[in-house]
């Protein structure tokens, strides 16, 4: 069986202050686990949840990822622009039209996200995170769709999108120009297995797919530690981990 999307991953400078915002900002529910593991849970177990791992290294530019959150409504759309402004956020300007009808915000550790204008066909039905958009060439694009095994569901002009056969958030990457990579990602996957699966042989496909496996590790994507989950690079250098069966995520742990 292929590997499962079990989070998105922040490495935060401080976890418990940005996962209180995203679970303020999101309507979900925060959960920490005894060592001070801390996630938030989608409100439907089909869905991915979000992780808070502690980082000191600085943020470099802008991120290759971030949310689209979705607008039923202009007014509603205030309303989560409102409240992620009194949880912490603020307006960031990364070079957007006054034109366009998004507007783009950042959490307080600095990530950027945006809040989309109401009547996004593209974004229809998919949920409150429209979509993680990531900068990204279509040979990542097409990596992910093996790798979830999530239908394209845009592929156009170098320009790719994924969507779980069960809907919820599309995964996007916007195709060329790719800004160069600096450092490590702030926002990556961590995938997870069922119990029963075969964790080496779940390796060898994603290497065959064009991972590159660089080490084992626990903690934040780029710790070092036991072999509880393999670290890996996607075709872009995107970092991303795999859970080992058995010795899964310490929060919200709903792989079958």
């Amino acid at each position: 069986m292929a590997s499962q999307l079990f989070a998105i991953c922040f490495n935060a400078t401080r976890p418990s202050d940005l996962a209180r915002f995203w679970s303020g900002v999101l309507g979900w529910e925060s959960a920490e686990s005894p060592d001070g593991d801390i996630a938030i849970l989608p409100p439907d177990a089909a869905g991915f949840r979000i992780r808070f791992l502690p980082s000191q290294e600085p943020k470099i530019g802008q991120n290759r990822a971030h949310f689209d959150l979705t607008s039923t409504s202009p007014e509603d759309q205030r309303r989560t622009v409102v409240r992620a402004l009194e949880f912490g956020g603020k307006h960031i300007d990364v070079g957007q039209l006054p034109e366009e009808g998004h507007v783009v915000l950042a959490d307080p550790d600095g990530n950027e996200f945006c809040v989309i204008e109401a009547g996004n066909k593209f974004l229809a039905d998919t949920g409150l995170i429209g979509a993680l958009a990531c900068d990204g060439t279509q040979e990542v694009g097409y990596f992910w769709s093996e790798t979830l095994r999530w239908p394209l569901v845009w592929d156009q002009d170098e320009e790719t999108a994924i969507q779980s056969p069960s809907g919820g958030t599309k995964i996007t990457w916007g195709g060329p120009p790719v800004a160069p990579k600096t450092g490590t990602n702030r926002l990556y996957f961590e995938l997870a297995l069922p119990a029963d699966a075969d964790w080496d042989a779940e390796i060898d496909r994603l290497i065959s797919l064009g991972a590159t496996h660089t080490g084992t590790g626990t903690g934040t994507c780029t710790g070092e530690g036991d072999s509880g989950r393999a670290l890996m690079l996607d075709p872009d250098g995107n970092e991303f981990s795999v859970q080992r069966p058995g010795s899964g995520p310490a929060v919200g742990d709903r792989v079958s």
